[in-house]
């Protein structure tokens, strides 16, 4: 086993006793207790896009995780300790089947985000192993089955990569892996015992393992580090056994007590779990049981509890813990500082800064990250649900939140969110209460996240916020002092303030409100320049707006000004930024600010500016945007002034 830390006896240069002490016990290498499980999709007999969670080592109904962004059943699944990917499926239209990849995180509850794309349509196709690889195996493609084998590194985004083939095209096939060897069995038109292996690391075509005892279609099987159980199928309640290291065929494990096909299993390498599922003769009625067995001894299996509605082809099932996962779980390499240390996050310590959308040349949806502390370029994260400019945003100490905006002209209400523990696109979160752009900045705290002003296209005055640890659609929170859009807002843990826009004209009025309650926002006092389109950031204790357009005449101004948000009064001066500047981006953890590209000179620029917050001065150069000289786009943080 690879660790993720060196040893006492090794460490060097950056690298303290306390350190790896620290890493060892709490964010490096460390023995897994994961146990949580999705069930993606299926029938219902509609097809579904609910998702499903339990946590394996308990019994219980299961609860709503979210939605798949593309409804599917007879899809296949893969999980590593951090993913849970779902590929390929049914959808009933024309074409009726998908090659869509899509992926959640499960430590948050929310949504799928796209992936990439299978390497051909198809569904009935199976899913397993390990913290690297999911291998998606067989499947259904009119007229033909298949015997593809393809893989995806579950830590990035992209498409599948062709593996080689397995001994027979067949679908509905089930399988299981350990860290090294995948097990594919069975799969119908004509009904197989075929069990077939690949080693995950190679590539290349599967070879015989052995022969289940009898020819099934809609097995799924779960996995111990040493033992393969398969568990249901079609004519027969199939449940039986082989040893992952040995060739051979299986032999009679026990029965199940609800004897199902086209349901989905998985397991924490110690309990094997089937959640659905049809009658094994005729596929009716669909079942909502969810029942478990023993993988360290041999026996029937057990009530468990029941999914949120009954539903079969809901084979997408995966968990975080199952037996593919090394026994001991290294650290994630994603959005890691160079010290080896992990990033933190919250106030005080959060660094990463997030830059998302906007229109340069093109209009983009592209999301950017770069480490505050430092000086340099941003680099890519991954993409938004879809192009969007005008955006307004917040986020959590987790969560990066973009919301409404235009795509590409049309005003739109939709949500996004993406995780920022590790790379990946965003997934749809829910709804503004009314779709506008050009909302307020970011204001908010780790609990709350506000969207206030814009407009519609006429000026609005609507605040309403989300929960950042749910999802689903805004709530109305209040109204500003006044219509505006085009404004700045900070917050601390506490207060929400937005400052100047367009109210018809140029405004110089901040407004407040308080997060944790509804209501009204309050006058605070005025800004030294009345303006629009400024950027801003800000401390828990101050809030520093920068740049923006000017009335008579209509220039961008290179004006920076601060409050003390806890006070009520007039703006005063800061500094200034390097040159006039307007629609740009900004980021900050609670000592240093950025200001990121925007309108500068004749045209955009990608530079990026930086301030120091709990000082006064003018702005230094940080780095540039990774992609493009853009306006019209929106930034967030995961160590801001709203987060304690």
């Amino acid at each position: 086993m690879a660790n993720s830390y060196p040893r006492r006896n090794q460490a060097s240069g950056i690298w303290k006793i306390n350190q790896i002490t620290k890493n060892i016990k709490g964010e490096g290498t460390y023995p897994t207790n994961k146990n949580t499980a999705i069930c993606a999709g299926g029938d219902t007999p509609s097809i579904s896009a609910v998702t499903d969670t339990i946590q394996i080592s308990t019994t219980g109904n299961a609860i709503d995780f979210g939605d798949l962004s593309t409804v599917s059943s007879n899809a296949g699944a893969v999980g590593s300790f951090v993913r849970g990917v779902v590929a390929g499926g049914y959808v009933g239209g024309s074409p009726d089947n998908i090659n869509t990849i899509q992926y959640i995180n499960f430590e948050t509850k929310g949504n799928f985000a796209d992936f990439g794309d299978e390497t051909t349509l198809r569904r009935a196709l199976s899913g397993s192993g390990n913290n690297v690889r999911g291998l998606f195996a067989g499947g259904y493609n009119a007229p033909a089955n298949l015997n593809i084998i393809d893989f995806v590194t579950i830590a990035s985004l992209g498409n599948a990569t062709d593996f080689g083939d397995r001994t027979e095209a067949r679908n509905s096939v089930g399988a299981a892996a350990t860290s090294t060897r995948s097990l594919m069995a069975s799969g119908s038109s004509p009904n197989s015992n075929v069990i077939d292996f690949v080693e995950i690391s190679s590539t290349g075509n599967a070879t015989d393992f052995g022969d289940l005892t009898a020819s099934v279609l809609g097995v799924q099987a779960s996995a111990s580090t040493t033992k393969c159980v398969f568990a249901g199928g079609q004519p027969s309640s199939l449940f039986e056994s082989v040893q992952f290291a040995s060739l051979g065929n299986a032999t009679n494990y026990g029965d199940l007590t609800t004897a199902t096909n086209y349901h989905g299993c998985t397991d924490n390498s110690v309990r094997g779990i089937a959640m659905g599922g049809g009658h094994p003769t005729n596929g009716t009625p669909k079942t909502n049981v969810i029942q478990y067995w023993s993988l360290t001894s041999s026996g029937s299996s057990v009530d468990f509890g029941d999914l949120t509605v009954a539903r079969d082809n809901c084979q997408a099932v995966a968990s975080n813990g199952h037996a593919g996962l090394q026994e001991f779980q290294p650290r994630a390499p994603e959005l890691y500082s160079p010290t080896g240390t992990v990033v933190p996050r919250g106030g005080g310590v959060g660094d990463l800064g997030f830059h998302y959308g906007g229109s340069g040349p093109s209009d983009v949806n592209t999301i950017g990250f770069v480490q505050i502390s430092t000086l340099g370029n941003t680099q890519d994260f991954g993409n938004l649900t879809a192009v969007a400019k005008l955006c307004g945003g917040g986020s959590s100490a987790t969560r990066g939140i973009r919301a409404g905006g235009t795509n590409p002209s049309t005003i739109i209400n939709t949500i996004d969110y993406w995780e920022m523990a590790s790379k990946g696109n965003a997934a749809d979160f829910g709804d503004l209460t009314v779709a506008r752009r050009s909302m307020l900045g970011l204001a908010g705290n780790d609990t709350r996240g506000l969207f206030q002003g814009g407009n519609t296209p006429s000026n609005s005055n609507v605040i309403d916020y989300i929960t950042f640890t749910t999802i689903g659609n805004a709530t109305d929170f209040g109204d500003c002092v006044e219509d505006q859009n085009s404004a700045g807002a900070v917050s601390s843990n506490t207060r929400g303030l937005n400052a100047g826009g367009s109210n018809g004209g140029h405004s110089n009025t901040i407004g407040y409100v308080t997060i944790a309650s509804t209501g009204n926002a309050t006058d605070f006092g005025d800004l030294t320049l009345a303006r629009y389109s400024t950027v801003s950031v800000g401390s828990p204790t101050r809030g520093v707006f920068m740049g923006g357009y000017v009335p008579s005449p209509v220039v961008r101004t290179d004006v920076m000004d601060y409050v003390t948000i806890a006070s009520t009064g007039n703006a005063t001066d800061f500094g200034d930024l390097d040159a006039g500047r307007a629609y740009g981006g900004q980021a900050s953890n609670q000592t240093r600010g950025l200001y990121m590209g925007g309108e500068f000179g004749p045209g955009n620029t990608n530079t990026i500016q930086y301030i120091t917050i709990a000082s006064t001065g003018n702005s230094a150069s940080f780095g540039e945007l990774f992609q493009q000289s853009q306006q019209y786009f929106n930034g967030c943080s995961n160590g801001h002034g709203g987060l304690s």
